[in-house]
């Protein structure tokens, strides 16, 4: 299995998968603990988290996969929904919760 459609699998295995450096318990960068937050802010109890760190081909490939240079990269449902800044500014809004089904 090539490394899209490894990613594609990890999207669309679970509702909620999060792209981050470390682990919700234990965020390795400040961008990833605060995705980690938001999503906890918002009511998400449970969601799928890939640490980019403890694997490069994915920490690589989801930068190609989704076109988005930057991790975290928060997937809902398969779709791409953005990084730390852009759930920043849809949590701020709003509009996370609503994506999130909440």
């Amino acid at each position: 299995m090539n490394i899209n459609d490894r990613i594609q699998t990890e999207v669309t295995s679970k509702p909620v998968v999060l792209f981050m450096k470390g682990t919700p318990t234990f965020p390795q960068c400040g961008f990833s603990s605060r995705a980690v937050q938001i999503l906890q802010a918002c009511g998400v109890e449970a969601f799928h988290s890939i640490d980019v760190l403890a694997d490069p081909e994915i920490r690589q490939g989801i930068k190609s996969f989704s076109n988005w240079p930057t991790i975290p990269q928060l997937y809902v449902n398969g779709e791409f929904v953005g990084g730390s800044d852009i759930m920043t500014e849809m949590y701020e809004s709003g509009e996370l919760r609503k994506v999130l089904g909440g």
